[in-house]
């Protein structure tokens, strides 16, 4: 465990090898680095299952699925593309530039900060690292101290795959906080809202540029053509993994009036099939608590509430519930969940869902199950991070699309070339050829001004 007085020398060491690093780390260092961070990962699939198992009871299949497998697949998508996106982009010349040539040049920042989350430990600590590394730079890594045999893991491996680019920094908010003094070079946060405004505050006094991968309600709405079954299996599995304490979780799901007692009862048949594989535990009793304050607030407002199964206090694991008849009032229906309640909130025109997810901050996802005219319309109507259509969470884990929010929600994009360019300076450079600028240099003469004139005309 790190303490104040560690910290500033670890990071000096990595700020002082920027400027070493931007010369000598090219693709084949780039490419090699990744390849021993994926061959250490592979290393300790064994240990990475149990530290997630000791922090959050996850099982050990789930571990792979969701913490190991998607970290390994960014690895191999940066590698397999690094050369390209590496490659100076070359730009057109528009009207006022004719006779130069330009592009953009890829050039890392320097050193990086990752501060990551408690709910997937490992994935959300190793998957900003791949982008930064890719983009040749160093990182400072700060795991949750809520998951602390994970966080040890991460802190005893990942400097040994990656020596003298990443460091890793373990302990609680004071740490972070010594953290966010430094002048980094990037800060890339995953977390809730309120802390994101802390990181944003720290990051303004070096004028540091920041990526903030934050969460809120995530609302799923149904139309009248929506495959039932098909939306209550992805639904249930979308609010189950992990307990439901994922940012892109479903949060609450809107449906026609009548299509509500058959959704209810094809979720809870999804969810009773997969409680067999095992439940995921709360993080720590605050979280438990706040989730039972949630259902004890809801359940004297009226709203009825239908465990479907028995919960395990003692092991922080609680029971997937359908909750129908909230309102407006109760705080589930404004705090972001994260965790396994589902709300279900009957509608009777579209207008209706679209008007509440409008009138609320802006989600980091937003789901359609249904056909091209709900689509269409939450599409054009709804503002929000990202739109998954008869699915959840996969928007998440696509290396070719950027994943990110809009305003509450987030900033900034992640994964793939997305996650490359965030960590990257896209540095313009600009020759001259034979550029006739020039000709309308000063003194203003006749001619320059009929010149000044045409290209007026010109681009019109």
């Amino acid at each position: 465990m790190d303490d104040l007085y560690t910290v500033s020398p670890r990071i000096s060491a990595l700020l002082a090898g920027s400027a070493a690093r931007r010369v000598g780390f090219d693709l084949a260092a780039r490419k090699a680095a990744l390849a021993r961070l994926s061959a250490t990962i592979l290393a300790h699939r064994d240990a990475i299952a149990a530290a997630v198992a000791e922090d959050l009871a996850k099982p050990a299949t789930e571990a792979d699925l969701v913490e190991v497998l998607p970290v390994l697949s960014e690895i191999a998508h940066a590698r397999r593309h690094l050369r390209a996106w590496m490659r100076p982009r070359r730009v057109m010349p528009t009207l006022m530039t004719l006779g130069t040539s330009a592009a953009l040049y890829p050039q890392p920042k320097g050193v990086a900060l990752v501060i990551a989350p408690w709910n997937f430990p490992f994935l959300l600590a190793l998957s900003p690292v791949v982008s930064a590394i890719a983009a040749g730079n160093a990182v400072a890594v700060k795991p949750s101290e809520l998951t602390p045999a994970t966080s040890a893991l991460i802190a005893r491996i990942l400097p040994q795959a990656l020596p003298g680019l990443a460091e890793v920094f373990e302990g609680g908010p004071e740490i972070s906080q010594a953290l966010l003094a430094q002048p980094f070079d990037h800060i890339f946060f995953t977390g809730s809202p309120g802390v994101g405004k802390i990181v944003m505050a720290a990051a303004a006094k070096h004028l540091t540029p920041v990526t903030l991968e934050l969460g809120g309600k995530s609302p799923v709405v149904l139309g009248e053509d929506a495959d039932i079954t098909r939306a209550a299996k992805w639904i249930a599995w979308g609010k189950v993994v992990n307990a439901g304490q994922i940012c892109v979780a479903p949060d609450h799901v809107y449906a026609p009036q009548a299509m509500l007692p058959a959704l209810g009862a094809a979720i809870r048949a999804e969810w009773q099939a997969m409680a067999k594989a095992g439940t995921t535990a709360i993080v720590n009793d605050r979280h438990y608590a706040r989730l039972t304050a949630l259902l004890a607030d809801a359940s004297a407002k009226g709203a009825q509430v239908e465990a479907l199964g028995p919960d395990r206090p003692e092991a922080r694991q609680m029971s997937a519930r359908l909750l129908t008849g909230t309102t407006a009032e109760m705080a589930i229906s404004s705090e972001e969940i994260f965790g396994p309640l589902l709300p279900l909130i009957p509608y009777r025109d579209l207008a209706e869902p679209i008007a509440a997810i409008n009138a609320g901050p802006k989600p980091l996802t937003l789901y359609a199950f249904g056909g091209t005219d709900l689509v269409a319309r939450l599409r054009a109507e709804t503002s929000s991070g990202s739109l998954g259509v008869n699915l959840t969470i996969m928007p998440f884990i696509h290396a070719n699309l950027p994943f990110g929010g809009i305003g509450n929600s987030g900033m900034g994009a992640a994964h793939g070339q997305m996650g490359f360019d965030s960590f990257s300076h896209l540095k313009p450079v600009m020759q001259n050829r034979f550029t006739l600028l020039p000709l309308m240099f000063p003194p203003y003469t006749g001619r320059v001004k009929r010149l000044k004139d045409l290209v007026l005309r010109l681009v019109r």
